[in-house]
Order: C-alpha cells, then structure tokens, then sequence
C-alpha cells in the first residue's frame, strides 16, 4: 500500500521552502496567471523552476494550479505557458477547464492532469469520464461524504485527493457569483472577495432589524484530524490542506502537525492523548472555529456562522530562528516575548522541546527585558541546538 500524500498549499518560494521542510510530500502552487488565487504573491515561471528544484531535491513534487474559468482572452500564451511547465518538469497540473487538457493532448504537452475541487466532481460517473479522457487524479468536491468518497474510489480505481483542512467555500466548491456580482471580482478567475465572510444588515418590511449582532453566510472552516485513520483506509491518495493565503506560521504548524499524526497512523501509535494534543494546536493557530463539515454528516446550522463570530488574531508565533551560534540561538522576533516566559521551539528535524528565557540581547548585545519589535533580530542562550526554519511559538498547554 502506498503511503498517502500530504499536501500543502505555497503561496510564495518561502512557504513553500516552509512546507516542505515541515512534511509535506508535495505543494500545490499558482502561477502570476491562470490561477485561483489572484491576490497571492504567486510565482513566475523563473520561480517555478526553482520551486522543482528545491522539491525535487528532497525528493517530493511540485503542482501547479491552472484552474481557473477560462473567458475567451484568458487563453493568450497558455500553450507556451503549459509547455515551460513541462520543461520544468511540474509533477502536475490542476485543471478546471476541459480546454487546458485538450491543448495538453493536442500538442502532446507532458503534463499529468488533476481535476481540480473547482469542477465540483461529486460522483463515481464524472470522475470514470475524466479517467477515461486520460486524468490521473481527480480532486473531489469538497461536498462528499465518507460513503460518497469510498464509492467512488471503489467504482473507478482513480486516484483521488480530498481536503482535509481549511477555509470552506459557501458556494459548491467555489461556483460562486457574490464577488463578482458585489464588486466586479470574479472569484472563478481569481478574484474573490469573500462575500460570505461579510457582514449584512438584517431587513424586515424594508426596514433595518435594530441589532447588534450583525447576519453573514460563511461556513466554519474544515478539519479532519479526526477521520485521519478513515480517510486513509478508504483509498485516499492525497491529503490537501487549503491556504495560499495564510501564513507561515500557520503553513509550518498545520503541516507539521498533520504529518505527526499521519505517521503516528502509519506506525500504530496515533493514541487518544496525542490525538488531543494535536487537536489543541491546530484550534490555537487557526482563527476561526473548524468542523467535519460533509465528512460525517450532512452540515447543518452548527457548521454554518449566521450571528456573529469571532477571529482573533493568533500572536502564538513567538519567531523565527535564523541560527545558532555557541550556545545562543538567535530570533526574528514576530511577537512580544519577555524573560521568564516559557516557549517551545517547533522543528521539521527534531521533537518539539520547551524553554523558560532568562536573558535576552539584541544586536548590540545590549539586555533586554522584553523582544517587542516584530523583525528585529534578538539573542539568548538556549541549551538545545536548533536550526535555521525552525519555530519558536507560545506553549501549547
């Protein structure tokens, strides 16, 4: 049996230098065009090819999305586009729109082709007619369920990647038209405006509902961390995290914790206690409460927000350790830490450890009492050797 795949969203060269270090096997990337996530700094070809190399040199792959709806002068240079992906040697592309595989075919491109979660592939039919037309890997809706999701793998052999952590689209799998309706920015082109996440006035009889709690449509964000174990064993291939917009906090923490518990899986030794552990850090590094959402059970009003919500900015994210030096790691501060705080240093090389400060020092090598600006590069003694990458973030208790 092959070992599923864990698949990170890279929204610029250093998250996805980030997530690979972090666990994942592959990343999923969008280029300047043709790509869902138009306000993502995104890549040029130059950093494509660069983007393979680091993979390959680690032995993992490189997707790139070409999936958005393509209008008539969306086509202008995609040919050329798609071949200098293959001459980059891209592991694969994820597709949308039936004309980007017929200019794949047509001119003999080498290109694997992905159907992307854009489609809305929701049954055993459509994905048996994409395996047909010479798909390798179909990217289900995020809208099916347990039972939907092993009928369809058993039916048609295909390999088949799902969500399993993110932001959840209001529409079916991103066919919205709000944003584009709202305000002229078509999300099926890159442009969404998360018009779900707004918040609206309520209207009786044409008059405004004096309340203070304010109405939107948003869905709560996915997780899965719980149907790890099910996933796998019902034939999944690839595990796909959603955030080319988030952080690299937030990229390394995700990734690194869901790489734990899949190893965990695979070894016998995901116990009920890590599992809780695991848990805990994904619920402090997101800012929005997350479900199963159609795993499971059908959503109901428990998996939507309709009255209010919350989203705290999460300041969990203490720094970046850019080395490490005679006994003395030095730090990117990215948050307020102070002496006598106790911290924990996450690594894609080494178990997570703990550590109380006693001292710090900036540049100058003068004492501190507090790092308080956020880029300023700070030092103090730390007993444990680490790393260039690795993490240092508030305990998770």
């Amino acid at each position: 049996m092959n070992k599923v795949e864990l698949l990170s969203p890279a929204g610029n060269m250093e998250k996805l230098k980030i997530a690979l270090l972090y666990g994942a096997d592959a990343v999923y990337l969008g280029g300047i065009d043709y790509s869902l996530r138009a306000n993502a700094k995104n890549f040029t070809l130059d950093d494509i090819k660069e983007a393979c190399e680091f993979a390959h040199n680690l032995g993992k792959k490189i997707y790139v999305t070409v999936n958005i709806v393509f209008h008539n002068e969306d086509t202008v240079g995609l040919v050329e586009y798609l071949k200098n992906l293959a001459k980059y040697h891209v592991d694969g592309i994820i597709v949308s729109d039936p004309l980007v595989i017929n200019i794949v075919k047509e001119n003999k491109i080498e290109l694997p082709i992905h159907i992307s979660t854009q489609y809305s592939s929701v049954n055993y039919e459509t994905v048996n007619f994409w395996k047909k037309i010479g798909v390798e890997r179909v990217v289900l809706g995020r809208e099916v369920s347990r039972d939907e999701i092993k009928e369809i793998i058993d039916k048609t052999g295909m390999d088949v990647e799902i969500f399993i952590h993110g932001a959840m689209c209001s529409s079916y799998s991103g066919r919205c038209v709000l944003s584009n309706y709202l305000t002229n920015r078509d999300a099926n082109r890159g442009g969404c405006a998360q018009i779900c996440r707004w918040n609206f006035d309520l209207i009786k009889d044409n008059q405004k509902i004096d309340n203070k709690i304010k109405f939107t449509m948003c869905s709560k964000d996915l997780c899965m961390l719980k149907y790890i174990p099910d996933i796998i064993d019902i034939g999944v291939c690839s595990l796909k995290v959603e955030g080319r917009m988030r952080s690299v906090y937030y990229i390394a923490t995700v990734i690194n914790t869901y790489r734990r518990a899949i190893d965990d899986y695979y070894n016998g030794e995901l116990t009920l206690e890590k599992y809780n552990h695991y848990l805990k850090i994904l619920n402090r590094v997101a800012n929005r409460d997350n479900v199963a959402q159609f795993f499971d059970k059908f959503p109901t009003e428990d998996e939507q927000y309709f009255l209010g919500r919350e989203e705290v900015s999460n300041q969990d994210y203490l720094g970046m350790v850019e080395g490490y030096f005679d006994g003395y790691v030095e730090i990117r501060v990215k948050n307020y830490f102070k002496i006598g705080d106790v911290v924990e240093f996450i690594s894609p090389k080494r178990d997570t450890f703990e550590f109380k400060i006693t001292e710090i020092y900036d540049k100058d090598n003068n004492l501190l009492d507090c790092a308080r600006h956020p880029e300023e590069i700070v030092r103090f003694k730390l007993d444990k050797e680490v790393s260039i990458y690795d993490i240092m973030r508030i305990k998770v208790k």
